[in-house]
């Protein structure tokens, strides 16, 4: 389990047949649980400040493409604070950057988004974006708004982001599980 709190930006420095490789000062074992992006990987390799990830055809097709950098968090343990909300690093889907607006010091952003995500969607409810726990700050139709702050802008791959990008998408988990106990 994961919070979306980044820990880091890591480089991917390789991604071929299957095994990715990512420049991190992160210091997970071999077996533990790294969101990368917001994909819940399991560590197969450290090495001179490199993790190694072995990356199945289902994440291949659920998940964006890995660029150059990613956000990292490593899995939660117990006694670890709570900051962000409950990230299983199971990405529903993939969305679309429509539109990047600054706001003073941060930025409003604007995400299509498929529906069997947006049906979980609540405006104030969580979301994880590329792996960062946000708060949906507006909804439509076809979109939802997350407001990043400085602190988001500068210590995520998020700062970057333009129209056209594409971004993981995970939603609040708790909402699945409300939808299932209230179809019995």
């Amino acid at each position: 389990m994961f919070t979306g709190i980044v820990r880091e930006r890591g480089k991917v420095a390789s991604f071929d047949d299957g095994r990715l490789v990512v420049e991190s000062s992160l210091d997970p074992t071999v077996g533990d649980s790294v969101a990368v992006d917001g994909v819940c990987l399991t560590v197969a390799e450290r090495m001179n400040g490199r993790l190694g990830f072995d990356v199945m055809p289902e994440t291949l097709q659920r998940a964006k493409t890995f660029g150059t950098e990613v956000n990292l968090e490593t899995a939660v343990r117990a006694g670890d604070p709570l900051g962000g909300h409950y990230v299983q690093g199971h990405v529903d889907g993939v969305g679309r950057v429509r539109k990047v607006e600054p706001e003073g010091d941060s930025r409003r952003v604007t995400i299509e988004a498929p529906p069997d995500v947006l049906r979980y969607c609540v405006e104030k409810g969580s979301i994880t974006v590329d792996g960062v726990s946000l708060t949906i700050t507006g909804l439509s139709e076809d979109v939802f708004k997350v407001a990043l702050v400085r602190h988001t802008l500068e210590a995520t791959t998020l700062g970057s982001l333009e129209p056209g990008d594409e971004v993981n998408l995970e939603v609040d988990v708790l909402a699945k599980y409300v939808e299932r106990l209230a179809a019995r």
